[in-house]
């Protein structure tokens, strides 16, 4: 046999051999990518006027303590993105944003139960979901987002806010829409939300144990 001939099927046998070896192994198939899981609660905070980025220091005090409370179950957070900044006419930003997150929520993880939280000036931002002035009837509609579309107002399992600015004029979130499932704690002294003239007050939440207090309550609900 020639040498172009023993070439030739050296390579037709090389190709069979290849292709036998192909067909017994297993193909490599990129695994789809998994679905984000939804969560059993979420929490959607508001932050304080200049709090750490995130929940915030009382925020992220309040979803620890319901972590515990939760019996394993799953929980997860989302910091509401707004300025919290002196510029307090952005907290309509908070609140606008906030309903976007449980309006999402709602469609995408409907069996999550949808926690809302604020301190201070996040806790005004909560005020706006529930149709609630947060300076009373002082100023107006100035600075306001709209409430919370009435179809997502059923959704919100619990509220818990801290050093409510709407609480000082009369008008805590336990007489809003939220009612019975909503906690408005104010530290005694804090001028924020009562007649107080404690400043240092309104800095207490955590170590006074007014998250834990909040935690309890929303544990309870959810």
């Amino acid at each position: 046999m020639s040498t172009v001939s023993l070439l030739r099927k050296s390579a037709r046998v090389a190709a069979i051999a290849s292709t036998l070896l192909s067909a017994a192994l297993p193909l490599a198939v990129a695994a789809p990518a998994a679905a984000h899981p939804s969560s059993a609660v979420e929490v959607i905070f508001a932050r304080g006027t200049n709090d750490a980025p995130g929940l915030g220091g009382p925020g992220q005090a309040f979803a620890d303590a319901l972590t515990s409370r939760l019996g394993g179950r799953t929980e997860r957070t989302y910091g509401v993105n707004y300025p919290a900044s002196y510029d307090f006419l952005t907290a309509a930003d908070g609140a606008n944003d906030s309903a976007a997150r449980s309006s999402t929520l709602a469609n995408t993880c409907p069996s999550t139960r949808i926690v809302l939280g604020g301190y201070s000036q996040g806790a005004a931002v909560v005020d706006m979901l529930a149709g609630v002035p947060p300076l009373g009837d002082k100023v107006g509609d100035v600075g306001s987002a709209p409430p919370l579309a009435g179809s997502l107002v059923p959704q919100v399992a619990a509220v818990a806010v801290f050093g409510n600015p709407a609480a000082k004029f009369g008008k805590p979130l336990t007489s809003s829409v939220f009612g019975g499932r909503a906690i408005d704690l104010c530290k005694d002294g804090d001028p924020i939300c009562s007649p107080g003239r404690n400043p240092l007050a309104h800095r207490d939440y955590v170590s006074a144990g007014l998250t834990d207090q909040a935690a309890n309550f929303v544990a309870g609900i959810v």
